[in-house]
């Protein structure tokens, strides 16, 4: 079923809307925060952006979800979510006017982003909460439509508040002050995600009532072991553990060249011009979030057509040849090709990665493999930013890094299909 058709299915349900509508409002406010903090670690020109500090920038934003995402299970399964889903855009919009109370007031970096990560902490129990609210508005008939169209649909409005970030730094200016005033709009536009979870039921996203649910602090103590668990189960299904695997090999290389990406803009194609930098970046991450939908339309088509153990060294190998053919000559025109390219093939691999863990592995350990699957996901992007940081020169003119991005796509899809090549699929 298309993406489109899947859309009008799930809408049909009143609860549905009223919880994706909760997802759209709080994922657009993500993408206009996720400008603000661009801006502010990477294009401020107020300071100098290096190597190490775009690492850093990366980490802040995404470390709470690896580091946070295995244990928030615990707690949405026995609070009410419908009040995280109230109460969690509240706090998180008085922690953003703090945030941006803090940006104007021109504190240390440090301390800002130590907001930022308060900021994404909170915001990781209101996704958790979502997702795991889903199969109380949906049919369970309905339950694989909504479970495709909601992550999408979450992405590309988070692609729009970038959008409008760009648009709001227009009208703010650039600078502490308007990266103050991006942090305050995103924090009232995620407060309003709380009036429409107030318009559900308190009881209707569940948790169920189980007398038999271990104590919290005993839950906790299990998620390591319920980690180990599931990282022993995911192994033994190779595909599956394959694809994860390439999934994890993307988001390294792809980590690398957004920290290459943004060290040229800053440096090399704009000579330190903060403006016409995060220009030539938004422009990247336009191409990119076209590439994300478009993968979401060809997908199923090449997976039905080629097989998702071809598919997947094909996304692979095109990402790696094409980057490394587009990045080379370090033109700035390249740059947007490239991002469109990556995009494409990376969230190729991410729906394959997310199809083959969902149908090959046993239900009762699903959970715990995709908490394995987030931590890869996030951390597998944070080490690559780590790494750029160390190898790349000031300017960001590395040839010994597009060499490493090109040839680590190349052996991961050789060594994906070593892998997989005893174990064909023949459907996705």
């Amino acid at each position: 079923m298309s993406f489109v058709a899947d859309l009008r299915v799930v809408l049909r349900g009143r609860d549905f809307r009223r919880l994706f509508g909760t997802r759209l409002v709080s994922q657009f406010s993500d993408g206009i925060f996720q400008f603000g903090v661009l801006g502010f670690a990477f294009f401020n020109p107020e300071s100098q952006t290096t190597a190490l500090g775009v690492a850093a920038g990366l980490a802040v934003l995404l470390l709470p979800y690896s580091v946070l995402g295995p244990f928030v299970g615990v707690f949405i399964d026995r609070w009410s979510r419908r009040q995280i889903l109230m109460i969690a855009p509240i706090v998180r919009g008085a922690l953003l006017l703090g945030a941006a109370a803090l940006v104007a007031a021109d504190v240390p970096d440090p301390v800002f982003y130590m907001a930022a990560l308060a900021v994404l902490g909170v915001n990781r129990f209101f996704l958790a909460a979502l997702g795991a609210s889903l199969p109380h508005v949906v049919p369970r008939d309905q339950l694989m439509a909504a479970n495709a169209v909601t992550p999408t649909s979450g992405t590309v409005v988070t692609f729009v508040g970038v959008g409008a970030g760009f648009l709001l730094r227009e009208l703010f200016g650039i600078g502490d002050t308007g990266v103050a005033w991006l942090l305050a709009t995103s924090g009232v536009v995620f407060g309003l995600s709380a009036l429409i979870a107030r318009t559900m039921e308190r009881s209707l996203l569940g948790p169920s009532h189980d007398p038999d649910r271990p104590q919290t602090r005993e839950a906790l103590r299990n998620v390591v072991a319920g980690l180990a668990d599931g990282a022993r189960h995911l192994v033994g299904h190779r595909v599956a553990a394959a694809t994860m695997g390439a999934m994890a090999a993307h988001r390294f290389f792809y980590g690398m060249a957004t920290a290459l990406g943004i060290i040229l803009y800053r440096y090399y194609f704009t000579d330190g011009d903060p403006e016409a930098a995060l220009n030539g970046v938004s422009l990247v991450v336009a191409t990119s979030g076209v590439g994300y939908f478009l993968a979401v339309i060809i997908t199923p088509y090449a997976t039905e057509w080629f097989t998702i153990t071809r598919w997947v060294p094909i996304a692979l190998t095109s990402a790696g040849v094409l980057a490394g053919v587009l990045v080379v000559p370090f033109q700035e025109w390249g740059l947007p090709v490239a991002g469109f390219v990556l995009g494409l093939a990376g969230q190729s691999v991410k729906i394959c990665a997310d199809t083959t863990v969902q149908r090959d592995l046993d239900d009762v350990y699903l959970g715990r493999a995709f908490s394995v699957y987030d931590m890869l996901f996030n951390g597998m992007y944070v080490l690559a930013a780590a790494l750029s940081a160390a190898i790349l020169p000031p300017d960001g003119k590395s040839y010994a890094a597009v060499v490493i991005i090109t040839a680590g796509y190349l052996a991961s899809a050789l060594a994906y299909r070593m892998i997989t090549r005893t174990r064909e699929t023949v459907s996705p």
